[in-house]
């Protein structure tokens, strides 16, 4: 469907739905994956505690003034809105949290930390939380969907984009605003939604920002939309919308966003990271370990790699700096280094993006060896596939090829495996006993307990 055949405004649409849905017409199995989904989020901000973005984050936040928000995995307190940038930064920040897969979207980084500042902000429940979330994830997911793939072409983050209207849904919901309310919101929010994918060319922290600014203008969204500001109705097909300025020319599916809203749960196709890399490459990983044991003690003459063009300029380029990645955050976006590291040390973990293994001359060697090519066959966007050809040194060429990388809905992580990735990224920083009442906590939101008792189990 083009952009011209929308007819009824799609951010009516969402309002219609948000505003009359109940946590009781979601269904059980989707509340618990929402929860198991929630774990994994808040597993990760402490995780990411002990690295020092989040200390610089606070110290920028600070400088506006206190508040009496807590936030996930930290001992401080900030404003709402401060609290949910820095929850988003905790999330997302070592990029190793759930993305929507065709939508190539992080979609929990930014509607729980604006569905928790609105629900501890205006007392709500834990059961109005959850629901806020869920249908923020569900936004999310959509308008990632209605790109089509394309946002990262043209160098935009979807996340940074689409999760800040999954956000004003959020905080919409928890504000109670009215089908018209919602429609304002996201009109709002419209002009607020932003994310440039320019830090991939020097390893910059901006990516790291993206969604807690996303669920920062979902609330001031909300807020404003609460007072009766206006927003644009066609926020997302108009003219000069979403898809028309970011996307123009290109095929697109606007009708996504409201498409199949309460028949159809985008928040079950949400993949959980089983690697701590962007999610471009977790294919590329498994096929590379899939072969390793058959190399042996033979050497390796070169790599040849396969990827779909969209995600290739992600993690392919510039090729050079790929090979040597500059930090680790540099790593996480770099095939070659994170094939190089998988055939290496046989796994990838947290361990394989330390100053060591970025400085291992046997990885970096590895790396050079690295070749890419375009993927004819790459289910990219629907999924993210990955095909690796290892050229050994005795003539042997090992192939293999993972066309539907591990974590998509179509082979999702149980929730057993989420919790087992729970206490492996919370225990590096937190005792078991945090760790047991930060389990209890999510796995129990929803039963009308205060929303502030969660958020306040959830801190260090």
């Amino acid at each position: 469907m083009t952009i011209s055949s929308v007819r009824t405004a799609l951010a009516r649409q969402v309002g219609e739905f948000a505003a009359g849905a109940d946590l009781s017409d979601v269904p059980a199995a989707v509340r618990e994956r929402a929860r198991h989904l929630v774990l994994d989020a808040v597993g990760l901000a402490f995780a990411s505690t002990a690295y020092r973005f989040p200390a610089v984050a606070l110290e920028a936040l600070a400088a506006f003034g206190g508040g009496d928000h807590p936030v996930l995995g930290m001992r401080d307190r900030l404003s709402a809105r401060d609290a949910a940038v820095l929850n988003g930064v905790l999330i997302h920040g070592m990029d190793f949290d759930d993305t929507h897969i065709p939508a190539v979207t992080h979609v929990s980084a930014a509607a729980l930390p604006a569905a928790l500042s609105a629900a501890v902000s205006r007392r709500a429940t834990g059961a109005d939380l959850l629901l806020a979330y869920i249908l923020g994830v569900e936004v999310s997911a959509r308008v990632g969907l209605g790109g089509a793939g394309g946002f990262h072409d043209v160098g935009f983050h979807p996340t940074a984009v689409a999760g800040a209207f999954g956000a004003a849904v959020a905080a919409g919901k928890i504000a109670g605003l009215d089908a018209d309310g919602f429609a304002a919101a996201q009109g709002v929010v419209g002009s607020m939604s932003a994310g440039l994918l320019e830090f991939l060319a020097d390893g910059a922290w901006t990516k790291r920002l993206h969604p807690g600014w996303a669920a920062m203008s979902g609330l001031t969204a909300a807020s404003f939309a609460a007072a009766g500001w206006t927003g644009p109705a066609a926020v997302y097909e108009g003219r000069f919308g979403l898809y028309n300025t970011h996307l123009a020319g290109r095929e697109v599916r606007p009708e996504a966003v409201g498409a199949g809203l309460g028949d159809t749960w985008e928040l079950v196709r949400t993949a959980v990271k089983p690697y701590p890399i962007c999610h471009f490459i977790h294919a590329f990983a498994d096929a590379a370990l899939a072969v390793r044991s058959e190399i042996g003690a033979t050497k390796i003459a070169r790599i040849r790699c396969a990827i779909h063009p969209v995600p290739g300029k992600v993690v392919c380029e510039p090729m050079a700096a790929k090979r040597a990645p500059r930090d680790e955050y540099d790593a996480k976006f770099s095939l070659p280094y994170v094939v190089a590291a998988a055939l290496t040390r046989g796994r990838f973990t947290l361990a394989e993006l330390e100053d060591d293994a970025l400085r291992d001359a046997d990885i970096l060697a590895l790396a050079e060896k690295v070749q890419v090519s375009e993927d004819s066959d790459s289910a990219f966007p629907a999924a993210y596939s990955g095909a690796v050809e290892i050229e050994l040194a005795d003539g042997r060429v090992l192939r293999h090829r993972e066309q539907i990388n591990r974590g998509h809905d179509e082979r999702p992580l149980s929730n057993a495996e989420i919790v087992a990735k729970f206490r492996e990224t919370i225990g590096g920083v937190a005792t078991d006993a945090t760790a047991d009442r930060v389990l209890n906590a999510v796995l129990s939101l929803g039963d009308g307990a205060p929303a502030a008792e969660f958020a306040e189990a959830c801190r260090a």
